[in-house]
């Protein structure tokens, strides 16, 4: 009967050890779900519009509603972010650029600069 009894004192020793070393590992493996977590919220996120260029000429402008640029073949209309930044003296046939956000048809001027105008190269002198 001694024999039988301390056979089952050793056993639940080695399974109480076991479940110890067991136990330890899985916070391990807890620790997965968060960092996936983690991505899956990156993942969600909506991204913001990204910010785009437009150069062309001033068609039409309404100083803090919106402006009309003939880029290329194309005309493209923008509403004026009321924060935008605008440099310059903005008039018709002015050339600009337009950094804008695209959302959906939406287009939204966040900010205006002129583009200097190149003066033409001085010729150099001849040398004697």
């Amino acid at each position: 009967m001694k024999k039988v009894l301390m056979v089952v004192v050793a056993l639940l020793a080695m399974v109480a050890f076991v479940s110890g070393v067991v136990a330890q590992d899985k916070p391990a493996a807890t620790e997965k779900p968060k960092v996936e977590k983690a991505k899956a919220a990156k993942a969600d996120k909506p991204k913001a519009p990204k910010a785009m260029k437009a150069t062309g000429e001033v068609v039409a402008y309404e100083a803090g509603k919106t402006i009309k640029v003939k880029a290329k073949d194309k005309e493209m209309e923008f509403a004026v972010a009321a924060d935008a930044k605008v440099k310059g003296d903005i008039k018709e046939k002015a050339k600009v650029t337009v950094t804008y956000k695209k959302d959906g048809d939406k287009m939204t001027a966040t900010a205006i600069a002129l583009v200097p105008e190149k003066k033409p190269a001085k010729p150099k002198a001849e040398k004697k």
